[in-house]
């Protein structure tokens, strides 16, 4: 039987609130400056290394969608919410290994980092054996199509890691089914640009695949960047959480 979470002190609740205030004008403020509906963008609050209790607080106060990006982390975690009695919407937002996916179905409602077709297609087994629903995807893009990092190549034709496979490997699944992309700023490129560019790859992706509107881009310190190129989920730590404990 998996423990409920401690509650969280007051004085961490009161932080938590004050931090979710603050997201939640920062995201309404960009959202008026883009001439875009508040409704249109989600919160992920991305909880890695803070406790259950973190989670469980914040959906005291109304957030519905927590991001982790650790299996063996995320794991029991969603278990001591589970029996804390509060279901969140979960994304899994990290590097996702192939030998993790029968884990990460039994929690995860979303998966936003699918960026090859074997990993697509071992969340797929997985998934059908696992759910009783489809396991909604995001397909990672790399915006500076750099294929040693995470993400796959918009103007390649590689049969594991372009994204056009990719896409119809999720689209043809199953058990998957195709929400849409997700991108993280590449190290030393400006949000402006790299978001301009994910705007670019998004609006091609449409054409072939009108149903997966959702774009999953910004953090803490370009949310405003990211909204403005028309990111439907931001996925927000440390401006909502503080600064994160130290990994042990």
């Amino acid at each position: 039987m998996t423990d409920t979470p401690a509650p969280v002190r007051p004085d961490r609740r009161a932080e938590l609130a004050a931090g979710l205030a603050r997201v939640r004008t920062r995201i309404a403020d960009a959202c008026a400056d883009a001439g875009r509906d508040r409704g249109e963008v989600t919160l992920v609050a991305v909880t890695k290394t803070y406790p259950a209790g973190d989670v469980v607080a914040l959906a005291g106060l109304g957030v519905t969608d927590v991001g982790e990006n650790r299996d063996q982390e995320a794991a029991p975690k969603a278990a001591e919410v589970a029996a804390a009695g509060v279901t969140p919407r979960w994304h899994f937002v990290g590097q996702l290994q192939r030998n993790k996916c029968r884990s990460v179905v039994r929690y995860a409602d979303v998966v936003q980092s699918v960026d090859s077709v074997r990993l697509a297609t071992a969340l797929d087994a997985a998934a059908a054996a696992g759910r009783d629903r489809p396991l909604e995807v995001l397909v990672q893009v790399s915006i500076d199509g750099d294929a040693a990092r995470g993400g796959a190549l918009p103007d390649s034709a590689d049969p594991d890691r372009g994204l056009d496979p990719v896409a119809e490997a999720v689209a043809g699944a199953g058990a998957l089914r195709l929400g849409g992309l997700m991108a993280v700023a590449p190290l030393g490129w400006e949000p402006e640009r790299a978001f301009a560019r994910l705007a670019e790859v998004a609006q091609r992706f449409r054409v072939r695949h009108p149903e997966a509107t959702a774009l999953s881009a910004g953090m803490s310190g370009d949310l405003e960047i990211a909204v403005r190129y028309g990111a439907t989920h931001v996925r927000v730590g440390s401006a909502l959480l503080g600064m994160r404990p130290t990994l042990g």
